[in-house]
C-alpha cells in the first residue's frame, strides 16, 4: 500500500490520480501508523515551504518521516523540504538531505520556472530505468535544491537545477511526475516497484 501524506497544502488529487492510473492501492493519510506500515510513502507539495513544515509539525509527522526505512518520494516542494534549510521563509526543513534550498537566480527567464524541460544524467538511478537523457518533464517552482552528491538528474534553466535526487531510501523530483505524461508515469511506476 502507498501512503500519500496529506499535508493539507499539496496537489493531492493529481498525485492520487496518477497512482490510481498505475493500479496501485493508496491512502491519503496523516495517520502515523498507516505511514509507518506503508510499502512506499509519497510526500507531495505545492505552495510555501513554511506552510508545509508548519503542517507537518502540527501533525507530529516530522520525526515520523525522518525515521522511515521504506522508499519515500518527495515531489516538488515535498522534495525541497527534505533538505536541511530553505530560503523560502528562511526556515529549517527535515534535514534528511544535505544542503540549502535557494531561490532560482534571475537570468532574464520567466519565474517561476514553469513548463516542460529536459532531464539530463550520466549515472543510473532506479527511477530513470527505461528512460533516455533528454526526456521531458513538467516543472513549476521558484526555488532550487543544491547540486551535490544527492543529484541524480538535472535540468538547465539559466543554471543547473537538480531535478531528481536520492540518498538511501529517500528520493525527490523537483518536477511533477503526475503531470509529466508517459515519462512521469514511468518514473512513478519505477518508484512504486522499488
Amino acid at each position: 500500500m502507498i501512503a500519500i501524506i496529506n499535508t493539507g497544502v499539496a496537489n493531492l488529487r493529481s498525485v492520487a490520480n496518477a497512482v490510481e492510473r498505475l493500479d496501485q492501492p493508496y491512502e491519503l493519510t496523516t495517520d502515523i501508523a498507516v505511514i509507518e506500515a506503508a510499502d512506499r510513502v509519497i510526500l507531495p507539495g505545492v505552495g510555501h515551504a513554511q506552510a508545509s513544515m508548519k503542517s507537518l509539525q502540527a501533525l507530529n509527522l516530522i520525526p515520523v518521516i525522518k525515521q522511515l526505512k521504506q522508499p519515500v518520494l518527495g515531489i516538488c516542494l515535498g522534495m525541497q523540504i527534505l533538505y536541511e534549510y530553505t530560503e523560502e521563509g528562511d526556515i529549517p526543513c527535515l534535514g534528511i538531505l544535505p544542503g540549502r534550498v535557494s531561490r532560482i537566480r534571475d537570468y532574464g527567464l520567466s519565474l517561476p520556472h514553469m513548463g516542460w524541460n529536459s532531464l539530463e544524467w550520466d549515472q543510473p538511478s532506479p527511477l530513470l530505468e527505461g528512460l533516455k537523457p533528454g526526456c521531458r518533464v513538467y516543472f513549476v517552482h521558484s526555488f532550487r535544491a543544491p547540486v551535490n552528491a544527492t543529484t541524480r538528474a538535472s535540468s538547465h534553466y539559466g543554471e543547473t537545477i537538480p531535478a531528481l535526487v536520492s540518498q538511501d531510501n529517500f528520493f525527490g523530483t523537483q518536477f511533477h511526475p503526475e503531470r509529466s505524461g508517459d515519462v512521469g508515469s514511468l518514473i512513478l511506476r519505477n518508484f512504486l516497484t522499488l
